[in-house]
C-alpha cells in the first residue's frame, strides 16, 4: 500500500469514526438522561457477553480475513482473496448464529448467575438477534480493508450509527407517549436496527463487488483447504481474543461487587459503574478514533508489506504510527488532565465523572500507543505475542480490581488501568523491537 493511499485511507475512516464517535458521545449523554446512571450500569454489563459471543465467533476470523486477503491481493491472487472472504465469513455467520441461539435459550442463566443482575435477562434476549447481523457485515468491512477500500466501511459505521441513535429516540417518544418506564430496552433496540441496517447495506455493497468481478462463492474448489488456512490463523487471535474477554468479564462483574465491599449500596455501586463506564470512558477514548482508524489500515498494510519482503517499509511505517499515536495522547493528557473536571460538569452535570476524567488523562498516550502496536504486531503474523502482553495488563486491572477498589474505591481500579496499559505499551515495544533485530541479523 502507497503512503499515499495509507494517508487517504485513514482519513476518510478519521472522518466516519469522528462523526460517528461524535453522535455516540451525545448519544450518552442522552442515555444517562434518560435511563440514569443505573440503567447506563445494567446496559454496559451487558458489553462483556457481547465481546465474549463476538471473541469467539466473529473477532480472530475478522482479522484472518483481512491479513490472508491483503497478502492474497498483494501477490495477485484475486480469486484466492475472495475464497477466503467467502469461507472465512459463512463460518463465521454459522458460528454466531449458534452462539445466538444458546445465548436466547439461557439468558436467565447468564442473567443471574454470570452478571448477577436479573433484570439484564430481557436485553441478553434482544442482544442475541444482533450477532449474526454483526458477523456479516464485520467479515465484509474486513474484506473491503484488505482491498485498500475505506468508503464503504466508513459508510455503513456512520449509517449504522444514525439509524441506532434515530430508533432509539423513536422508541423513547413511543415509551413516553405510553407513559412507560424508559429502561435500556430502547439503547438494544436501536442496536439491533442499526445493525440490520449495516447489514443490509453490506450485502449489497459485497453483492455488486461479486457481480462485477464474475466472482461467486460456489467456484470455490478447495473449500475445507481454505477453512484450514483460515482457521490455522483465526484460532490464536480468537483465543486471544476470549482470553481478553473472559478475563475483561471477570473485571466488570467484580467491579459493582468490590465496590460494595467498599461501602456502597448495590445502586450507588452500579451507578459509579455506570459513570465510569457510561461517560468517563467514552470521552476518554473518544480522540482514539484516528488511532482505531490507523489500525485498521496498518494491520492489511504490514501484512502487504511481509508478503512482498518490504522490511524497511514496515520499519518507517511503524516509526511513524508510533509517534503520531504518542503525540496525540499527550495532547490529550494535557487537555483532561487540566479541563477533565470542566468537562465533565459542561457534559454530563457530574463531579464524579469529571473526576474520572481528570484521573484517567494519564492512560491516552499508552492507550493510543497500544492500540497501534497491536495491530502491527498481528499484521507481522505475531497473535500470540499479544495474546500474552494483553493477559499481563489485564491480569494487572484485575489484581487491582480485587485488592485495591475494597481500601480506595473506584480510584484503585483507575490507578490499575493506569498501570495495566503502561506495561502493555513497554511489552509491545520490547516485542517489535526484538521482530526488528532478528530480521536484521
Amino acid at each position: 500500500m502507497s503512503k499515499k493511499h495509507f494517508l487517504k485511507g485513514t482519513f476518510i475512516l478519521t472522518c466516519a469514526g469522528l462523526l460517528t464517535r461524535l453522535i455516540g458521545f451525545f448519544y450518552r449523554i442522552f442515555l444517562s438522561h434518560t435511563i440514569g446512571a443505573q440503567g447506563v450500569g445494567i446496559y454496559q454489563l451487558l458489553m462483556p457477553v457481547q465481546g465474549l459471543v463476538m471473541a469467539v465467533t466473529t473477532t480472530g476470523i475478522q482479522t484472518a480475513i483481512s491479513r490472508l486477503a491483503a497478502s492474497e491481493l498483494a501477490l495477485g491472487k484475486q480469486k484466492e482473496a475472495r475464497d477466503t472472504f467467502s469461507i472465512g465469513t459463512f463460518s463465521a455467520f454459522l458460528l454466531s448464529v449458534t452462539a445466538a441461539f444458546l445465548l436466547y435459550s439461557h439468558a436467565d442463566f447468564f442473567a443471574v448467575q454470570i452478571l448477577k443482575e436479573p433484570r439484564t435477562m430481557p436485553l441478553i434476549k434482544l442482544l442475541s438477534f444482533s450477532f449474526p447481523l454483526s458477523t456479516i457485515h464485520t467479515c465484509i468491512n474486513s474484506f473491503s480493508f484488505a482491498q485498500q477500500k475505506t468508503g464503504m466501511p466508513s459508510f455503513i459505521q456512520l449509517l449504522e450509527q444514525l439509524v441506532r441513535v434515530g430508533v432509539t429516540y423513536l422508541l423513547y417518544l413511543i415509551f413516553l407517549s405510553e407513559a412507560r418506564e424508559i429502561t435500556p430496552v430502547i439503547a438494544l433496540g436501536g442496536t439491533l436496527a442499526g445493525e440490520c441496517a449495516a447489514t443490509l447495506v453490506s450485502l449489497l455493497c459485497i453483492g455488486r463487488n461479486f457481480q462485477v468481478q464474475h466472482y461467486t462463492p460456489f467456484q470455490i474448489r478447495q473449500p475445507l483447504r481454505g477453512l484450514k488456512k483460515v482457521f490455522q490463523m483465526s484460532f490464536p487471535l480468537m483465543l486471544n481474543r476470549v482470553l481478553l474477554t473472559l478475563l475483561g468479564s471477570i473485571e466488570v462483574v467484580l467491579i459493582p461487587q468490590r465496590l460494595r465491599m467498599y461501602g456502597l449500596n448495590s445502586e450507588d455501586a452500579l451507578s459509579i459503574y455506570g459513570i465510569f463506564t457510561g461517560m468517563a470512558m467514552p470521552l476518554i477514548l473518544f480522540p482514539s478514533t484516528i488511532t482505531n482508524s490507523a489500525s485498521m489500515m496498518l494491520m492489511p498494510s504490514i501484512a502487504e508489506f511481509q508478503a512482498l519482503g518490504h522490511k524497511k517499509r514496515i520499519r518507517y511505517v511503524t516509526s511513524l504510527a508510533s509517534r503520531y499515536c504518542l503525540l496525540l495522547g499527550i495532547g490529550c493528557c494535557a487537555l483532561f488532565f487540566f479541563f477533565g473536571r470542566t468537562i465533565g460538569m459542561i457534559l454530563f452535570k457530574s463531579p464524579t465523572a469529571g473526576n474520572y476524567i481528570h484521573i484517567l488523562a494519564f492512560i491516552c498516550p499508552f492507550l493510543y500507543l497500544n492500540t497501534t502496536l497491536s495491530s502491527i504486531l498481528n499484521g507481522l503474523g505475531k497473535p500470540g505475542t499479544c495474546l500474552i502482553h494483553n493477559a499481563v495488563g489485564i491480569s494487572i486491572r484485575i489484581t487491582f480490581v480485587l485488592f485495591a477498589i475494597p481500601n480506595f474505591g473506584i480510584r484503585g481500579y483507575l490507578y490499575g488501568i493506569l498501570l495495566g496499559e503502561t506495561v502493555l505499551a513497554a511489552l509491545h515495544l520490547k516485542a517489535l523491537w526484538l521482530i526488528e533485530r532478528s530480521t536484521a541479523e
